[in-house]
């Protein structure tokens, strides 16, 4: 019976390798195209490619943070350690890429308006953002009771969330010298480069995935670890 419980743990994580290994390879193939495929912009030049990772940054940022949302809300009403260990890896990926969409949006910006950083509404909504998820990472290390740990952070994590439209709408909402993506059909751009910006995005997306699940189920090792710690010293 533990053999067999054993040969199906193998099994599983096999396929998360293997899953893992194909979403690097799609980046590998992403690089490739961003710079033999699609064009070169005409005043930017090189630099405009960038583009093409600072955007599948923001976005999966985004959308991990949504998951944070999420999954507080579920374990406010289930009290499901699951949905509390879900939220708490969202929020570690997704902090991790706001801030690479930061550095890679700061080096576009130096190229196309001459300077690393300005109080845009775009950055500064970006910036606060960023600014909330590491608080909510720091309450994960409070020294407080677990369920009242799991608690705060899942009102925190609730509250946070607010800025995530303020974010997204930010550039149409308020005067703004970034961009809007994809406001026409091709946003502005061509078709190569429309293209080239949604393979990016999925296969940025895929390995994502394969980070939120390789994260919980280091999460979850931990946690049976401190289960064994504890009974063992009781």
């Amino acid at each position: 019976m533990i053999n067999h419980q054993k040969n199906k743990g193998t099994i599983k994580n096999s396929w998360l390798y293997v899953f893992t290994v194909v979403s690097c390879l799609t980046m590998i193939i992403c690089q490739y195209v961003i710079f033999y495929y699609t064009p070169t912009e005409k005043y930017m030049g090189t630099t405009q490619k960038i583009f093409y990772i600072h955007l599948p940054f923001a976005w999966w940022s985004l959308f991990s943070f949504f998951i944070v949302c999420c999954s507080s809300a579920i374990y406010l009403k289930t009290k499901k350690i699951l949905w509390d260990t879900l939220a708490h890896v969202a929020a570690e990926v997704g902090s991790i890429l706001c801030s690479l969409a930061i550095i890679t949006g700061s080096i576009w910006a130096k190229y196309a308006w001459g300077t690393w950083w300005t109080w845009d509404p775009r950055l500064t909504t970006a910036f606060i953002l960023l600014f909330l998820y590491i608080t909510y990472l720091i309450l994960r290390h409070i020294n407080i009771s677990e369920k009242r740990r799991a608690l705060l952070c899942a009102v925190f994590g609730i509250l946070a969330f607010v800025d995530v439209p303020l974010v997204f709408l930010s550039a149409r909402l308020w005067r703004s010298i970034h961009p809007t993506v994809f406001q026409s059909q091709y946003g502005g751009i061509s078709p190569e480069m429309f293209r080239t910006t949604i393979l990016c995005t999925i296969s940025f997306g895929l390995f994502w995935l394969s980070l939120i699940v390789l994260k919980l189920k280091q999460k979850s090792q931990e946690q049976r670890l401190h289960n064994l710690t504890t009974r063992y010293h009781m």
